[in-house]
């Protein structure tokens, strides 16, 4: 969803897991065994987070609630879809413009600042408010729950790969229309109408079916 924004994903041939083992900076494992270098890795994503803008993508699922109670439920741990107007946000795994407390009974909204090593929040190390591969994903039910009662849902850019979050195209009902904006082919067993495109230009092809111009 990101990409076209200049955000660098995760999962693609040049994503940020070949530059970095997932061990090393996305687990607790990780974190205990060398909490620098997981400070440093967050780091530089937020401060290239704050000069990255809304792609045509944001906007258009943004200005969609003008005629749709558009749910945005998301994998990315950017702001993206906020700065572009969405009012009805639903981080899955985190922000990257919060940190909290080993416990994540703490947060704080810390914008785009780096966290230090030795910097507290409550009795503990302040870290990324991330959820970590190994850890709890505690807004999955909640998701679930909007996924169920929706008349249309749009999986935009996902390798449907990720679990739990994943398996979230299960809880549509039968009735509802599930489309699938990606540019590259995204195996499901669900029946979906396939729009392989880029965000950009497959929120604006959405809007044309839907009618929401």
């Amino acid at each position: 969803m990101s990409a076209e924004s200049g955000i660098s994903t995760f999962r693609d041939s040049d994503g940020l897991w070949e530059k970095h083992r997932i061990e090393d900076v996305a687990t607790p494992e990780g974190w205990v065994k060398n909490p620098q270098l997981v400070l440093d890795f967050y780091n530089e994503r937020r401060r290239q987070l704050e000069h990255c803008l809304p792609n045509a993508g944001h906007i258009g699922l943004a200005e969609m609630e003008k005629d749709f109670d558009v749910h945005i439920i998301t994998q990315n741990v950017d702001n993206l879809h906020e700065k572009a107007g969405s009012s009805k946000v639903l981080h899955l795994h985190g922000e990257l413009t919060k940190a909290c407390d080993e416990y994540k009974t703490i947060v704080e909204d810390i914008g785009y600042r780096d966290i230090r090593l030795g910097e507290r929040l409550g009795n503990t190390q302040m870290r990324p408010f991330i959820v970590w591969f190994g850890e709890a994903v505690p807004a999955i039910e909640e998701a679930a729950r909007i996924v169920q009662s929706a008349d249309v849902v749009v999986v935009i850019g996902s390798s449907l790969q990720v679990y739990p979050a994943a398996g979230l195209v299960n809880y549509a009902p039968k009735g509802a229309a599930v489309y699938l904006i990606d540019p590259k082919e995204v195996s499901t067993h669900r029946n979906v109408y396939f729009i392989q495109k880029g965000a950009s230009a497959g929120v604006a092809e959405l809007r044309k079916i839907l009618g929401s111009v």
